[in-house]
This record gives C-alpha cells, structure tokens and sequence, in this order.
C-alpha cells in the first residue's frame, strides 16, 4: 500500500435518485469496470452497492442504491428505505436525474422529488445525467430550474454512459472529501462477495430476457458456490425464485430453451468477473408472494426485519 501524506483525502458517497436514472452505469464509469448491473428497466438494483474508486491522493467510496420511490409493496418500501439511509453519514451525496425525462416532467411539480431532496445532510451534486439525449439549447433552463428546487452545492451535466463528464465529477468530489485514510486497498473495487455478485449477474440475464412482470417478481438465491483447491473450475448451484406458479413455465421457456439462455450469458459473464471456467446450474422454484415476506428479503439481504 502506497505511503499517504498529509493531503490524502478520503470519503463516502451516496449516488441516489429516482427509478433508471443512470445511478448503476455511473458507478460503473466512475469504477471503469463493471461492478453493479445494468438494465434498461426500472427498479434493477435492490441492494446497496458499494465501489471504491482509488487515486494517488485520495480513495472514494461509492455508494449505488435503488431509486426512490413510493410504494406500499414491502419489497419496494425497503428499496427506498436502503436508498434513503444512504443519504446519511456520507461526506457527499451525488443526486442523479435523467435529463432527458426531466426535461418533460417538471421537476420543480414533483412533491415526491423534493420531499427526498429535503432529506439530504451532507454537501449535494446535481448529476443531470443522459445529456446527450437533449438538446443543447434546453440544458441551461433545466439547470435553471432545478437550482430552484433546491440548493445543490454544484449542477453537473455528464453522459455516464459514455463516461463524459467523469473526470470533471471526479474533481468536484474531492472539494468535499475530507483528509482521510485509505479504507480499502487497491485491488479491492467492492465489498460485494463473488457468491453476492454471481446472483446479481444471473438477476441481470433475467432482466434482459424476459418481459412483463418476470423481473420484478424474481429474486436468485445462491444455494452453493464451491471451488475445490487448486481446480480451475467454480461450481454454482442457483436457484431462480418466482412469486407465482404460473410464472415457472415462461422463465423455463419451451424446451427448457429459455433457462438455458439464462445460465449461457449467465455463465459467461461469471467467468469473466471470476477469471476461471464455470459450472452454472440453475433451476427454477416458487415462493408465493416472496416480495411480501419480510424474513425472505432479509435473507436477501435486502429488509433489516
């Protein structure tokens, strides 16, 4: 571990906003590898995320959590709880908006918005985020407006997506951070587990393959993750949990076809994180209603109970 002088800055912070906002894709950016999934659906990350971002002078602690939101499902009301107290004890907390959607939205009209703005206690940046997707003209106004709502400490428009604007991100971080130590060493991107991250990629496939209502009333349970020494190979054994009977057959998919497709793109990107072959099995169970069952999503990882 590097020596660290007296000007070593150190510190956490939240990214938090509303539901597809960018907030996973930004700490990706600002990580430069993939740590938290992405989708283009609402509501995909459910869990807090943490990443370290490392520099010569200082060391960011990245905080990715769900949107907030409103509503009275018990999965969705800890979403915003997990969301909500990261807000607090952080020495900065980056609010994500996409500008593309604020735009015709009015944010200045949405209570919900201020309410969790009001929330915030430590030094805020307004992170207009998909920039790109407006155009150039309407960005000031919008600025406008949401120094209006309320006052940030900076606006800044970027593109995570295509990591622009991160580094001037990046700089206006460090105005905030205190002096500190270094928390995590170098090579230590997260402090999610491998087992944590492997159910993550496969919730991801799922995502991305099936439609309607199958993402949201699905939850990955890890059953085993073994490597025997000194063999190349991890074995995985996953189960994929459904709320409902009827839901079995389309993840399955005709054939098994469906499921097959889950555990290839599955595996693959498991490989890659993990750097060695895989040997993914998954199947598929019910649990009625497991988004209503508070001891379940404590297993999850994602209630307090």
């Amino acid at each position: 571990m590097k020596e660290q002088g007296t000007t070593f800055k150190s510190g956490m912070v939240a990214i938090v906003g509303p539901p597809n906002a960018g907030k996973s894709t930004l700490l990706n950016a600002l990580l430069g590898q993939k740590i938290s999934i992405v989708t283009h659906k609402p509501q995909t990350t459910r869990n807090r995320i943490l990443g370290v971002v490392n520099g010569d002078t200082f060391q960011i602690i990245l905080l990715d959590t769900p949107g907030l939101h409103s509503d009275s499902q018990l999965l969705n009301k800890e979403m915003a709880r997990i969301a909500l107290e990261s807000m607090k004890n952080v020495d900065v907390v980056l609010f994500l908006l996409d500008a593309s959607k604020a735009i015709s939205q009015k944010p200045e009209k949405d209570k919900e918005l201020v309410g969790y703005l009001e929330k915030m206690e430590a030094p805020s940046i307004l992170v207009l985020n998909k920039v790109d997707l407006i155009e150039k003209e309407k960005l000031l106004p919008l600025i406008e407006i949401c120094s209006q709502i309320y006052p940030f400490n900076i606006i800044l428009p970027l593109a995570a997506l295509h990591g622009d604007g991160i580094d001037h991100l990046i700089d206006e971080i460090l105005n905030f951070l205190p002096l500190g130590p270094k928390y995590y060493p170098d090579d230590i991107p997260t402090d999610a587990t491998q087992r944590f991250l492997a159910g993550e990629i496969i919730r991801e496939k799922i995502f991305l393959l099936t439609g309607q209502e199958i993402p949201y009333s699905s939850a990955v349970v890890i059953e085993s993750f073994s490597e025997e020494p000194g063999d190349e190979r991890v074995t995985i054994h996953a189960a994929i949990v459904l709320e409902r009977q009827s839901q079995k057959g389309i993840v399955i998919g005709k054939g098994g076809r469906m499921l097959k497709k889950i555990g290839i793109e599955a595996r693959k990107d498991i490989e890659e994180m993990l750097e060695k072959k895989v040997m993914l099995k998954l199947w598929v169970k019910v649990k009625k209603n497991w988004s209503r069952d508070e001891q379940f999503l404590k297993e999850l990882g994602i209630s307090q109970g």
